[in-house]
């Protein structure tokens, strides 16, 4: 029997035609298979995927790497972006395949990707998406966004784990990492079609090495990558049974718009320091922090700190100090809180972005710098061009401008309107914004989306995907959507997953949601040490919006001493 198996799946991996596996194969067989997975994965190495097997127009797909990996053990990395990112978790016996995608244009680069093959298939496979402006391969050998340290990857528990570079190979120092979006089909495969594209190969390289396309597809994607997950419901709303998106950055066109504005607020004295920043932070805790009923330290409900926090109270008596804020500091805090409107009509009838805070403003990222310094201050104000000690969100909004609107590298932004670039800022909210709020086409195919939002996000503004949430509400109907989309926040977590709890089992929920019916209910968020055991620190309920976690009496550290509520 071994024998025989052992030629079957050889047969596959060289293209052979067979009808699928059964699905009720015995266990021995399994293990057979298994074996002679690893045992054969080096033969994949060179095959052609044709463009026919990929749903949109493309160029074929090439196998330039097939190689048996062994089994890993745990390991958490000293210094990382993130502490999600500095968790290397444990990985089975596996094949990894690597290859490219050729484009239709030769001008443009090819699209990287990565499938991982476990030994032992569940029947299902999970896209993971990118981050900032992608240009290296994400490996699908990590944690999913918001997933608590200590659980196995999907890779571990039986899962086809695949992703790309989106379609362009940024190398680091030698041009900016939006210089891409000069290139048409660069640009539209960053936008929408790579994911597509790899999606389809994944597929095809999954039949011919299982002998049977995947039971259910999920994509789990954060940030750029969380925009990525919504494109494709969105676009391709029959490829995905079930989506997972993490602080998206779905109105992309007005987040550069404002990352352009609020870094050009710090100029001219508005850039504050990490005193002034701190200043800010403990200032919004006196006045909001025990709204929930517990003074912890983590700002519950944030939109009704809007009303109770006035930066103005910080004004500088006499000369400027430590602890006090300048006229031009206060005016760069309102900036910042405020609405930006571009004075354009971008994709599905929106023309302004949505402002972010309070709360959040000093949280810490794996030892180092999280919330404003991360994200907008940086550690000095703003350059032009912008240098690694500038805030992000200042770096990416002022290199998108000049990629991707002005088209110009050499463009003043300072100089630059939204309005004298109208048909290019249009053309490229189209291809970039994420923000179509028909999503029945999706919803019909059975399919089931969790977006989940943090609430001290500086990234991006996590009131653009509650206001996505309620537009879609709006198109289709309360009773309509509530049978297949979620929208939950985080209070006080930074973009990244620090500053309160923001970890919770949501891609196992997401799961039962789609395979057994089951809605996610009773979810819980928790704080984790970065280190084995992964002890949990501190945890919430995990609150559907609009509800945040209102104290009810107990250990402040606990999610049972909370309740969710309006």
């Amino acid at each position: 029997m071994k024998k025989l198996l052992g030629l079957l799946l050889a047969c596959l991996l060289a293209g052979c035609a067979t009808a699928p596996a059964p699905t009720s194969a015995p266990a021995a067989s399994a293990a057979a298979i298994a074996a002679d997975l690893i045992a054969n994965c080096s033969r994949l190495l060179g095959r052609t995927i044709p463009a026919s097997e990929i749903g949109i127009p493309s160029g074929a797909a090439r196998i330039t790497g097939a190689v048996p990996e062994e089994a890993s053990r745990l390991a958490v990395a000293d210094r990382a972006s993130s502490p999600a990112a500095a968790v290397r978790p444990a990985l089975p016996r596996h094949c990894k395949v690597e290859g490219r995608i050729s484009p239709l244009n030769a001008q443009a680069p090819d699209i990287l990707f990565q499938v991982n093959l476990p030994l032992q298939w569940n029947g299902r496979s999970v896209q993971y998406g990118g981050g900032g402006f992608n240009g290296t391969i994400v490996s699908g050998e990590l944690l999913l966004p918001a997933q608590p340290f200590d659980q196995p990857p999907p890779l571990a528990q039986g899962y086809v784990t695949y992703g790309t570079d989106s379609g362009h190979q940024h190398v680091i120092l030698r041009s900016p990492p939006q210089a891409f979006a000069l290139n048409d089909e660069a640009l539209v495969n960053f936008a929408h079609a790579s994911y597509k594209k790899v999606r389809d190969v994944a597929v095809s390289i999954m039949k011919t090495v299982y002998g049977r396309a995947p039971e259910k597809m999920y994509f789990v994607g954060s940030s750029e990558g969380g925009r990525e997950g919504l494109a494709m419901a969105q676009r391709y709303p029959a490829d995905f049974d079930g989506i997972f998106s993490r602080v998206p950055v779905i109105e992309w066109t007005g987040l550069q718009h404002a990352g352009l504005r609020d870094g050009l607020a710090l100029l001219n004295g508005g850039w504050m320091n990490h005193e002034h920043v701190q200043l800010v932070h403990d200032a919004v805790l006196a006045a909001c922090d025990a709204a929930d009923g517990a003074a912890d330290g983590i700002v519950s409900d944030p939109v009704g700190c809007r009303s109770r926090f006035d930066v103005t109270k910080l004004r500088c008596a006499g000369k400027a100090a430590a602890n006090c804020l300048t006229d031009a500091q206060i005016r760069a805090v309102q900036t910042l809180h405020a609405r930006l409107d571009l004075g354009v009509e971008l994709a599905n009838g929106l023309r302004s972005y949505p402002g972010r805070g309070p709360s959040g403003e000093a949280t810490h990222a794996g030892g180092s710098a999280g919330g404003w310094e991360a994200w907008w201050t940086g550690s000095r104000s703003p350059d032009i061009p912008p240098v690694p000690a500038n805030g992000i969100a200042w770096s990416f909004g002022a290199g998108a401008i000049q990629y991707f609107y002005a088209r110009d590298p050499h463009a003043d932004v300072r100089s630059y309107k939204a309005a004298d670039h109208a048909a290019r800022v249009r053309a490229v909210s189209a291809l970039m914004d994420a923000t179509n709020p028909d999503l029945s086409a999706f919803q019909a195919h059975g399919g089931k989306l969790i977006l989940l939002e943090n609430l001290g996000d500086y990234a991006q503004s996590p009131y653009a995907g509650i206001a996505y949430h309620e537009a879609v509400v709006q198109r289709l109907g309360r009773a309509t959507a509530d049978r297949f989309f979620k929208l939950y926040t985080a209070p006080n977590v930074d973009h990244v997953g620090t500053g309160a709890p923001g970890n919770a089992d949501i891609f196992p929920a997401l799961v039962a949601w789609v395979e057994q019916g089951r809605a996610p209910a009773g979810l819980v968020l928790v704080e984790q040490d970065v280190r084995p055991p992964f002890k949990v620190t501190r945890s919430r309920p995990l609150c559907e919006w609009p509800q945040f976690p209102h104290y009810r009496g107990g250990d402040m550290d606990k999610a049972g001493s909370f309740a969710c509520a309006q």
